[in-house]
């Protein structure tokens, strides 16, 4: 479906004026399509084109199942301002029931779908297809469920035979799968756009705007479409929606999603109108139909197109990151040599330096504070020269027993010079020793020490704190830090994170990226636990 990253994310950390705010919107959006809905009602209740739909399961995608219940208050607010039910009938309790029903539905199809798209789970829900399910359930969960209503209380929906209701049911499915698929990809395109701190909607625009030849060819490709559809439905072939399926696949196919949606726009208000006032319900439904078809397709071709982009745009970038790994190859190797031709000598220099420290006790003292400086200098630099020269030339494919705590000791003698540089302060909190994991320590060192890096380059107030829990079967190692209001992430491929992601997944993990909640920042690593801790 057409959404920039194909699934959109809520954290939890939402502010509840933001959600009142977009509570506010939705009720005046759900009031303003709830009227236009009326013009495409046939004979039933439910609406053959349902643009509220759209509004419902966009806002749920974006903010989460969480708000089912504020959604449902919501709709039942405006549909008694609307007057679209009685507070004193006597069937308030099935009336509110049957505002319920859908919101209920729709928030249960969109949770479920996102416990499928997390974990191991994940595998084989890869965006765009989460939205893509619950574009297509949630309308048809929600008319399945008015199934008993339409049976048992037939006086309700104006039908009676079997027929009847069936027809309004699929009145209810597609009135609502339009509304979804026409409504709600663009909304959530655009709260992605907003969300992703660009420098605006027009450079957004300008991204997936087409220009020149490009937009010449799609409205000649689109003109095309809609003449010769027109030109069939006049010489009494009836409505044939592949010309425009054709069409639409093209520019979705060679342009992308934008170009697309403005192509699908554009046939649906020409279609949607022709079908509202006095229609039959068959009629509606099958034109509707056929333009759910042209809608679906054209949206999986500029998924296509978007995808083929961006899958471009990995290649390029694993590319320079495979160029990256092997210079650092390079250097780790040179690293070594250098680390083993300088390790012997410092050894003796620091074995000098303590003899010498020992021999000055009973001098004067000037000298014995600098015989002191010097052996604690040189027995610093040496026991930094073997941690390095441990660290290179570890090999680097036989994981092991690594204890949490020797993990982040290791790592953070490596990063407190760095932080130092910064003007950074690197604090270790309290760790469990008996915590292990089974890794690779060379790789796990990396992963930690680049998360390390962005922390302290972010840092705000100059201290990054380092820590580790159990969780679980599992231990989280967690990277906090302050981060100023104006901070952005810097330009660049984003190495350190893609590696660290790589590095930690490659031993049965997963890397949560910085989260910022109150200006503080967090970034954890969790990874199975060992032996009898697992």
């Amino acid at each position: 479906m057409m959404i920039p990253s194909g699934q959109a994310r809520y954290d939890g950390t939402r502010a509840p004026m933001a959600d009142l705010l977009l509570l506010l919107a939705y009720g005046f959006g759900f009031w303003l399509t709830l009227g236009l809905a009326a013009y495409w009602g046939g004979r039933g209740f439910y609406s053959v084109w349902f643009p509220a739909a759209g509004l419902r399961l966009a806002l749920l995608w974006h903010a989460g199942p969480r708000l089912t219940p504020a959604i449902a208050a919501v709709e039942i607010v405006v549909n008694l301002i609307m007057g679209r039910f009685n507070a004193g009938s006597p069937d308030l309790a099935m009336t509110l029931w049957g505002i319920l029903r859908p919101v209920l539905a729709y928030g249960g199809v969109v949770a479920v779908i996102r416990w499928l798209s997390t974990g191991r789970r994940a595998g084989v829900m890869a965006p765009p297809m989460p939205f893509g399910l619950a574009a297509v359930a949630a309308p048809g969960v929600a008319a399945f469920s008015a199934l008993p209503e339409a049976l048992l209380r037939p006086d309700r929906t104006a039908v009676e035979s079997v027929q009847d209701i069936m027809i309004s049911l699929t009145a209810f499915a597609v009135g609502d799968l339009l509304g979804v698929l026409i409504i709600a990809p663009p909304l959530l395109w655009v709260a992605e756009t907003i969300s992703q701190r660009r420098s605006g909607m027009i450079a957004a625009f300008r991204e997936c705007a087409i220009r020149g030849s490009a937009t010449l060819e799609a409205a000649l490709l689109l003109s095309g479409g809609i003449a010769t559809t027109w030109l069939l439905n006049r010489i009494g072939l009836g409505s044939q929606p592949m010309p425009l399926i054709l069409a639409v696949a093209w520019i979705g196919l060679r342009s992308g999603r934008f170009p697309v949606w403005v192509a699908l726009t554009i046939v649906s208000l020409l279609i949607l109108p022709e079908t509202a006032g006095a229609f039959s319900t068959i009629d509606r439904l099958h034109l509707h139909l056929d333009l759910a078809t042209v809608v679906v397709v054209g949206y999986l071709a500029g998924s296509y197109c978007d995808a083929q982009k961006q899958a471009r745009t990995d290649i390029e970038r694993r590319d320079r990151l495979l160029f990256q790994a092997e210079r650092l190859k390079t250097l780790r190797a040179m690293s070594v040599a250098v680390i083993h031709e300088i390790s012997q000598p410092l050894s003796t220099l620091a074995i000098e330096a303590k003899h010498l420290h020992e021999i000055t006790d009973g001098a004067g003292d000037e000298i014995l504070r600098s015989a002191a400086l010097v052996d604690r200098k040189a027995a610093t630099l040496s026991n930094l020269v073997r941690r390095l020269r441990r660290f290179g030339g570890a090999a680097v494919d036989e994981p092991s027993a690594l204890p949490v705590s020797a993990l982040i000791e290791s790592v953070a003698a490596i990063a407190t010079p760095e932080a130092s540089d910064q003007g950074a302060l690197l604090k270790i909190g309290p760790i469990n020793p008996d915590l292990v994991v089974f890794a690779q320590e060379v790789e796990l060192s990396q992963a930690l020490m680049n998360l390390l890096r962005n922390a302290i380059h972010a840092a705000k107030d100059g201290q990054v704190e380092l820590t580790g829990e159990k969780e679980g079967k599992s231990v989280r190692i967690i990277v906090t830090n302050r981060v100023g209001t104006s901070h952005r992430a810097k330009a660049g491929m984003g190495v350190g994170a893609l590696v660290a992601q790589a590095i930690v997944e490659a031993h049965g993990g997963h890397l949560e990226k910085a989260k910022v909640h109150d200006g503080v920042a967090h970034a954890s690593i969790i990874l199975p636990l060992a032996g009898d801790d697992a």
